[in-house]
């Protein structure tokens, strides 16, 4: 059963985190992983059959927008006892081999995501340059087994206005996927 993204309200600073990133064993800060522009901070895992779906747009994303001052960040939630694919070990060679270009971090104690208020993988949280709240919402309207492509319209545009520093539609569309795997 799908679950929809918990849509908190435009506006909100998002919250600190201190976690370690399973590709280079450091730990990051919010500040760590934040862009000139603005913060795309991502909640996603191993075995969601949404998240496999995405994985490469959510690659070209970070690639296209890096450079131009976006912070991205990826960060899993999941109880790897009950989820073993989701064991930072396997988050390290997952984003090995899709090439995240991005930290990818693991919420051992599940409070980043209750902070955040994140409820689904994919669960996506766009920033401005003063840490607000802007866009929380869908990736686009692809889903597994759709026959609608993955761009990333929605999320592209939400990061093409912030940058443009024009408005952001505030009629944003929920995320959809799996529950973060509580313990």
């Amino acid at each position: 059963m799908p679950v929809h993204s918990s849509m908190i309200s435009l506006g909100s600073s998002a919250p600190d985190f201190k976690l370690t990133d399973t590709r280079s064993d450091r730990v990051l800060s919010l500040n760590d992983v934040r862009g000139k522009e603005g913060t795309i901070i991502m909640f996603i895992c191993n075995h969601c059959p949404y998240v496999k779906h995405i994985n490469n747009e959510l690659v070209r994303l970070a690639n296209d927008y890096i450079p131009i001052g976006m912070g991205f960040v990826a960060i899993s939630s999941n109880d790897p006892v009950t989820y073993p694919e989701d064991h930072p070990e396997k988050m390290k060679v997952v984003a090995k081999q899709l090439g995240y270009p991005f930290p990818y971090l693991f919420d051992e104690t599940q409070e980043i995501a209750r902070a955040y208020d994140a409820v689904c993988t994919p669960d996506f949280f766009l920033y401005d340059s003063k840490l607000k709240l802007v866009y929380r919402g869908q990736l686009d309207d692809s889903r597994p087994g759709s026959s609608v492509d993955v761009t990333g319209k929605d999320l592209r545009l939400a990061l093409d206005n912030l940058i443009n520093q024009k408005p952001i539609n505030p009629d944003q569309k929920p995320s959809v996927g799996c529950s973060i795997k509580w313990k």
